[in-house]
């Protein structure tokens, strides 16, 4: 499998980040990570086709707000809160608390 390209956060605008948290999808991939940790994309609970799904992920990984790594046959994600938090102090939890149900 190819290596997938992440990004480095130093090079990431504020508009990117924020254009892939405007899609409530992509939201709540990042809710469920946040809360959740690490998942396999194929285990985050959301029932949509898997090419949708890999569009999600993708835009969100070109943000710089997943990593998304091999194992075995299986892709899984993670925040990048750290790096996030040291390029937009606050932002995602910001954005994760405004955008809280009811």
């Amino acid at each position: 499998m190819r290596e997938l390209h992440h990004p480095n956060i130093q090079e990431v605008p504020v508009s990117n980040v924020l254009h892939a948290l405007s899609d409530p999808v992509r939201l709540q991939i990042v809710r469920i990570v946040a809360e959740m940790g690490e998942r396999c994309c194929g285990n985050c609970g959301i029932n949509m086709p898997k090419p949708t799904l890999s569009h999600h992920f993708k835009v969100l990984r070109e943000a710089g707000i997943i990593n998304v790594r091999q194992e075995g046959t299986q892709r899984c994600i993670s925040l990048r809160s750290e790096d996030l938090n040291s390029r937009f102090p606050g932002l995602l939890d910001s954005v994760l608390q405004a955008s809280e149900p009811l």
